[in-house]
């Protein structure tokens, strides 16, 4: 199936989009950024612009996960107006892109949240609406969604997502730090319900709406189990064996963060009846289970491919030839190898480089501790900046050419507050050498396949 993604460069779009990969669908994802979404994105496909929208054909299913983070500042009325616009007006002109241009759409599915409700406890999907900000955004987000059913006759699926947790991303990119420093701690007084769904559970609920044609309507995207924000803390604090005893009061949220302290002092119990009662299977019903998972993730993931029009033995040796190295890394890191111990490198080579990261002078040494002829090898740090760096390298035969395959693990230096400090500088400079690379790569072998 061809599955246009809108916001697929966030922290569900992520985790979904190499299960619908897996499935063998074609994927086609809108993005505001071209370049950064594709050291981003963590499947080879095509990437397409917004404001550069071209006539596509045979799309049969859009998911729409498209929309500015509402926890990502103070809610301002120009942020405000950011958050509303991202998602009422971008759904409303791609559902006028598919008006105006035929294609054998049957699925439509968008994300909404279950701030759209009114009431704490909340038994079904009729529950009334609420009269705020973020009601407003749900409910006039699902009123542009809902069109696509009734002028594209079409199957509607708005799935009504609660706190989404996860490694890496979304609420616990925030929280883990804090609890890790010993600095968690109650918020309000801890009575206020979270309705909340692992992010994984998520990304399988998207990929159950687009198979079960049964699927359809308004659904909560919750857990089966919500917990009081008391039970949330005190589980954290067990799974990462930190204490939590530093309470933050409202008055002090609704101080520091305004309007969007809501967010964290509301309470929502959200039924998920629709969900269980279809048979759908979580793996992580249980907050224990699901924060377990989060705790026992060590440090930080990459993972991007990119797709090369030349056989794999051609890719592969290239990579396997250190000096190549040089040529792929941007000149601002006066990146220079010192010494290779095989050439081309096998297990066991090890690898000593100069560089300079943000003018400072830096050394790194590299062991092949993987080497699969033509198929994968990684490298681990022996010696340099990071406190653990393991990159993965695979590269596998696709559509008569090679999908190189990067997975990079890394931990930053200086515990917790080195990581607070460190990693978004650390995760832009990342993203743009391997930016760099992905140019290299385009321009160096697209030049062959012409000669």
């Amino acid at each position: 199936m061809k599955i246009l993604v809108t916001g697929a460069t966030g922290f569900v779009g992520k985790t979904l989009l190499p299960l619908l990969a897996d499935k063998g669908h074609e994927l086609i994802v809108l993005t505001r950024d071209s370049k950064l979404a594709s050291v981003r994105l963590p499947v080879a496909c095509k990437i397409i612009e917004w404001d550069k929208i071209p006539l596509m054909e045979g799309i049969e299913a859009v998911i729409n996960l498209c929309g500015e983070n509402i926890a990502g500042g103070r809610w301002t009325y120009k942020r405000k107006q950011l958050i509303y616009d991202s998602r009422v007006l971008s759904t409303r002109s791609l559902i006028d892109y598919f008006l105006k241009n035929k294609h054998p759409i049957k699925t439509w599915i968008s994300a909404s949240a279950i701030g759209i409700y009114e009431s704490t406890l909340v038994p079904n999907e009729s529950a009334p609406n609420g009269n705020g900000f973020l009601a407003k955004v749900c409910k006039d987000w699902e009123e542009e969604t809902f069109k696509a059913k009734e002028l594209l006759q079409i199957r509607t699926v708005a799935f009504r997502i609660g706190m989404v947790l996860g490694s890496d991303g979304g609420a616990m990119e925030k929280l883990l730090p804090l609890f890790k420093l010993g600095l968690g701690g109650n918020i309000s007084n801890g009575n206020q319900w979270m309705s909340w769904i692992h992010v994984r559970d998520l990304a399988n609920l998207i990929m159950e709406a687009i198979e079960n044609p049964s699927c359809e309507g308004p659904i909560n995207a919750v857990s089966p189990n919500p917990v009081t924000n008391r039970e949330f803390t005190s589980t954290l604090a067990k799974a990462l064996k930190r204490p939590a005893i530093l309470p933050v009061p409202a008055w002090v949220l609704k101080l520091i963060l305004g309007e969007m302290s809501q967010i964290l002092i509301n309470s929502q119990k959200v039924s998920t009846d629709s969900i269980k009662n279809s048979g759908f299977k979580f793996i992580y019903p249980k907050i224990k289970d699901a924060l377990k998972n989060i705790a026992d993730q060590a440090g930080h993931t990459l993972i991007m491919e990119q797709w090369i029009p030349q056989p794999v033995d051609r890719i592969f040796e290239f990579f396997t030839e250190a000096h190549n190295l040089e040529a792929m890394t941007p000149k601002t890191l006066h990146f220079k190898i010192l010494k290779v111990t095989s050439s081309p490198i096998r297990e066991g080579t090890l690898l000593d480089y100069s560089l300079k990261i943000r003018g400072v002078p830096v050394r790194w040494q590299s062991k092949i501790t993987e080497f699969i002829p033509g198929k994968r090898f990684s490298d681990f740090q022996t010696r340099g900046p990071y406190y653990f760096w393991h990159h993965i390298h695979e590269f596998i035969e696709k559509d008569g050419g090679t999908v190189i395959r990067d997975r990079v693990l890394y931990k930053l230096p200086g515990w917790v507050p080195g990581d607070i400090i460190a990693h978004w500088f650390v995760r832009k400079d990342l993203e743009n050498i391997f930016i760099y690379r992905r140019e290299v790569l385009e321009n160096l072998f697209a030049s062959e396949e012409k000669a």
